[in-house]
């Protein structure tokens, strides 16, 4: 199990980092719009600051728009990475990359179905949105279950990640669910490492011997 840093933001990949076990980061073109600067120097910064995969994800409109899209940002650092959205016609670009020695992403997979076709293509992710698609389908925990039993069911080099996700309780059910990875942002982060029971019992120590 490995747990990404979901943000593009620099700051937010030193405060991670420095908790010494985040394996990577991912980013995607909500978070890449919420700082400043070009998206090709926010992925230098945050690969040079990484040692592991900084993904970034596709968002151009056409597929040769895209594989140019996809060049430009793995030339940028050894280390970056892609996620690609998961259609039928993005496959074929991603297991083509993959060929390639890139490390991919199929990301905003919403069926195991999809994940048997990532996994064929020996792509290293396939990326599940856990909160999201409970609220468009239901039960994303459910999702995560069926996508491990496909990848379980194949001899495949293809890992199971999940996103989307808002509680320290939900991170807990996506990994127990099958998750071999998570990416979490720094707030959920910082809310899985403290318990307002963690902070009594550290006062009532502070207050022996008063």
């Amino acid at each position: 199990m490995s747990i990404l840093l979901d943000s593009a933001s620099v700051a937010d990949a030193r405060a991670a980092l420095s908790l010494g076990f985040i394996a990577g980061i991912t980013t995607n073109p909500n978070l890449m719009a919420q700082v400043e600067g070009r998206p090709e120097d926010i992925i230098a910064q945050l690969a040079d600051l990484c040692p592991g995969p900084v993904y970034y994800q596709l968002n151009a409109p056409t597929l040769a728009e895209r594989e140019r899209e996809a060049r430009q940002f793995v030339a940028l650092r050894p280390n970056v990475g892609l996620k690609i959205p998961m259609t039928f016609d993005n496959l074929e670009l991603a297991a083509r990359l993959t060929r390639e020695g890139i490390k991919v992403g199929m990301t905003a997979s919403y069926s195991a179905a999809q994940t048997l076709l990532t996994a064929a293509a020996n792509i290293h992710y396939s990326i599940a949105y856990v909160n999201r698609s409970t609220r468009l389908q239901g039960d994303g925990l459910m999702l995560v279950k069926s996508m491990r039993a496909v990848i379980d069911a194949t001899d495949t080099a293809t890992t199971l990640l999940v996103a989307s996700l808002k509680t320290p309780a939900e991170v807990v059910a996506a990994l127990t669910a099958g998750a071999h990875d998570l990416t979490l942002p720094l707030a959920l982060l910082r809310e899985m490492g403290d318990h307002p029971l963690s902070e009594a019992t550290i006062a009532e120590f502070g207050r022996v011997g008063d």
